[in-house]
């Protein structure tokens, strides 16, 4: 019997901005190694014994997360999209719903889609342990030995050995995430783990759970995938449904109040990623105790994370702080302030600074647009579009559109005309006109877009046609 690998990617990762945003947050990011954070977690449960995975997701990025599984050669992926975040939850039941049609006793294994784990054997070997109690009815989360005493994460602490499970234990209760003196006593005594987030059950003991625990969960869950469109690999949950069902944690809905909760403890090298201190925990340093990424220069610094993401940045004189850096944020903090990032995230927002959700660069299903300058009555975008791809068939109310081919090939439809426009070539789109740009080529296609009028906003859109299914 395969094990279904349910990847849950709904967070957002306020604490790693300014890399981390709402409209791309951290699991789309290559963090750790090459891969981003979705693809190395779809990686550890790639082979034999594995079903295809099912990703849970924000519809917003249903195509990022579609992409990327196609990179990973992630074959066979259903995504399961949400109209909106509403925890763990949720998220968890339309998971063991959609694969309890296929399956009741289909194994789930449930795991967030941005954690960093160094140890792949043991993280298997624990999983292994973890199926036995799972097939005997079990509800199975993973704890992690701790290594310091952390205040940011949940502990679990673990009662005795299951004689139907050797290895796994019996979870005696769940704490939330302690102060500094009782963390200490924890790493001290022994007896707690890390609650690290990762489930592995059946999916008829999880829907017998949500139905005796959290059963306002599952009704609404319930209609939203009975009201589901399905299109592709996308799988569109019912939106009215779907956001009447409470926003709770799997580990509030079900974890601390089952019978059938069970821990098996491990030492994978596991970490959140939640923080800029956890990432430099994580990651690889110089003989400095220092982490570079990008263009960087450092001197007579130590204890450092710096990463830039295109400009040159340099550090002289620093020690524990880190400096982040993107094409329109600069972040400076001290390491141990690190967690402390989301009060000025929240800060950002109530000043309706758009950098606290969005970067410059907007990834689109056709590829991404990259805004340069925001003048009275104008701006310019960079718009690149990938080979064999094409934008909705839309029309603007508010605004009027040169377009400049700096790379590539397009074919443009402006009302009744189709236009070739080759590179150093550009066209001219009044306002009002119905239009549509397409890539025919086997190259990226770059342009530069510069819109003139009176509102230039987004939602100055009237899509006619849309490949993508979008309104």
């Amino acid at each position: 019997m395969s094990i279904v690998p349910v990847i849950l990617s709904g967070g957002t990762g306020t604490r790693l901005w300014p890399l981390s945003r709402e409209g791309y947050p951290k699991q789309f990011w290559p963090l750790v190694s090459e891969r981003t954070m979705l693809q190395e977690t779809a990686s550890r449960a790639a082979g034999p014994g594995f079903a295809p995975p099912v990703v849970v997701c924000n519809e917003a990025h249903r195509f990022l997360v579609a992409e990327q599984l196609r990179a990973a050669e992630a074959k066979g992926a259903r995504i399961l999209l949400e109209p909106a975040g509403r925890n763990s939850g949720p998220a968890v039941a339309a998971a063991a719903l959609l694969l309890r049609d296929q399956d009741p006793e289909a194994v789930l294994w449930l795991m967030a889609a941005d954690a960093a784990i160094a140890d792949l054997p043991a993280l298997l070997a624990a999983l292994d342990r973890a199926v036995v109690a799972a097939r005997a009815g079990r509800i199975v989360t993973f704890g992690m030995t701790p290594t310091a005493p952390e205040t940011g994460y949940g502990y679990i602490e673990q009662g005795e050995e299951l004689a139907e499970a050797p290895g796994v234990r019996a979870v005696r209760r769940f704490v939330e995430k302690p102060d500094a003196e009782t963390a200490e006593r924890f790493l001290a005594g022994g007896r707690h783990l890390w609650n690290s987030g990762m489930f592995v059950a059946s999916a008829a003991t999880l829907i017998a759970e949500f139905e005796a625990h959290a059963p306002a969960v599952l009704r609404a869950v319930e209609a939203a995938l009975a009201g589901a469109v399905r299109d592709l690999d996308f799988c569109r949950l019912a939106a009215e449904p779907f956001l009447a069902a409470p926003s709770i944690s799997m580990d509030y809905a079900v974890m601390e109040k089952t019978g059938r909760a069970a821990v098996v403890p491990a030492s994978i090298g596991w970490s959140d990623l939640g923080s800029w201190d956890a990432l430099w925990e994580a990651a690889p340093k110089d003989a400095s105790g220092n982490v570079a990424a990008g263009p960087v220069e450092l001197v007579d610094s130590a204890g450092c994370l710096v990463r830039s993401e295109g400009i040159l940045t340099g550090v002289v004189g620093l020690t524990d702080m880190v400096v982040v850096t993107t094409d329109d944020a600069v972040l400076v903090v001290p390491r141990r302030r690190s967690q402390d990032v989301k009060l000025l995230v929240e800060r950002l927002r109530a000043a309706g600074r758009r950098e606290a959700t969005e970067h410059r660069r907007v990834y689109r299903p056709w590829g991404h647009y990259e805004g340069l300058i925001l003048g009275e009555r104008f701006q310019v975008k960079k718009i690149q579009v990938r080979p064999g791809h094409k934008l909705s068939l839309q029309k603007h109310h508010h605004r009027a559109e040169h377009w400049v081919v700096v790379n590539g090939t397009a074919i443009v439809q402006r009302d009744a005309e189709s236009l070739l426009v080759r590179e150093n070539e550009s066209v001219y789109l009044p306002l009002g006109c119905v239009h549509r740009l397409e890539n025919p080529g086997k190259i990226p296609l770059t342009l530069i877009e510069v819109q003139s009028g009176a509102y230039l906003g987004e939602d100055d859109i009237v899509r006619i046609e849309d490949t993508y299914g979008r309104a």
